[in-house]
């Protein structure tokens, strides 16, 4: 067995669980939510929390607050410290993604989660936020479905995520129908993330920590050229060289209206591009990790074994103590 070094990637907190009763703090970050998709989500939840919304959810938005911003950076910033420092708030689940949680990381003082260590919930646009949390604070989160995404979820996926607030146990093996792209049993941290923010994230304070870890990338919207930059982008500086291995998640989306050739391009002209790019790393394909009908929450850096003799991933740390 391959595995990574105890001194190859730095290690995090496990944040204490959250308890059924507790109060879940649900703030919006990033971009701006829709109310009726907001409450689709939170009655999935149904009792199992005390829910604490950040004002920006409810109140009307101001004027000169960009489109794809959910408020200004001052009071997204603000309301996230707020949640990460107030004590009876146990979890943060973030309302969605969307764009603009780079834009407020030097705004967010990581003393705050250092102090009290909790969870912190997101996927998409989120990774920036797991990644600061794991590399400025030293705490883990779940990278996992936010609450407008909540609604669309098979049940298993939602209890998944309760379970994983919830109780200290390891995911275990997980019930993934993978094709592998290699050979071999591989070890190492599981870092799980949006392809475009894995990138963006390259050069910053929290760029994520690949130094002999298994990416997970999971990617919306981008056409086959695209994930090719990113993809290529990577190598280039040099990460992907790091990983011990790879897998790739839900392309959801991901295809070219109008290809240059004019031609349209084949249906698995996605997951080829991420093949061809990742064609030197170990990697497999397939986990329902996404932006699309599945997305199982996994804990952020969590010790993770993927056979890919066997096509199986065992996920051996829990996401809370």
């Amino acid at each position: 067995m391959s595995s990574a070094s105890s001194s190859a990637v730095p290690r995090a907190t496990l944040p204490p669980r959250i308890a059924r009763g507790q109060t879940l703090g649900i703030c919006a970050p990033a971009g701006p939510v829709k109310p009726e998709r907001l409450a689709k989500g939170l009655a999935r939840l149904g009792d199992t929390f005390r829910i604490q919304l950040a004002p920006t959810l409810t109140e009307p938005r101001k004027d000169g607050v960009p489109s794809y911003l959910a408020a200004s950076d001052e009071q997204r910033a603000a309301e996230l410290s707020r949640m990460i420092a107030d004590p009876d708030v146990r979890a943060i689940v973030l309302a969605r993604g969307g764009y603009g949680l780079m834009r407020i990381l030097d705004r967010i003082d990581p003393e705050l989660l250092r102090r009290d260590p909790k969870p912190i919930v997101g996927f998409s646009d989120a990774t920036a936020l797991l990644s600061w949390a794991y590399v400025a604070a030293g705490v883990r989160g779940i990278h996992g479905p936010m609450i407008v995404q909540l609604g669309d979820l098979p049940d298993a996926h939602v209890e998944h995520l309760v379970t994983l607030l919830t109780e200290p146990r390891a995911p275990g093996v997980r019930p993934w129908a993978l094709e592998p792209g290699g050979q071999g049993t591989y070890e190492g941290p599981l870092f799980a993330g949006n392809l475009t923010m894995v990138s963006m994230l390259v050069g910053t304070p929290w760029e994520i920590p690949l130094d002999g870890a298994i990416a997970l990338y999971e990617e919306v919207g981008e056409r086959p050229y695209e994930l090719d930059r990113y993809l290529t982008q990577l190598a280039l500086t040099g990460q992907l060289a790091k990983l011990r291995a790879a897998i790739i998640g839900e392309l959801t989306r991901c295809v070219d209206a109008n290809p240059p050739t004019g031609v349209p391009d084949p249906a698995d002209a996605a997951i080829q591009t991420f093949h061809e790019r990742l064609a030197r790393i170990p990697h497999a394909s397939g986990a329902p990790i996404g932006h699309g009908t599945v997305n199982e929450a996994v804990p952020f850096g969590a010790r993770t074994i993927l056979d890919l003799d066997r096509g199986l991933v065992d996920i051996t740390e829990p996401a809370v103590a």
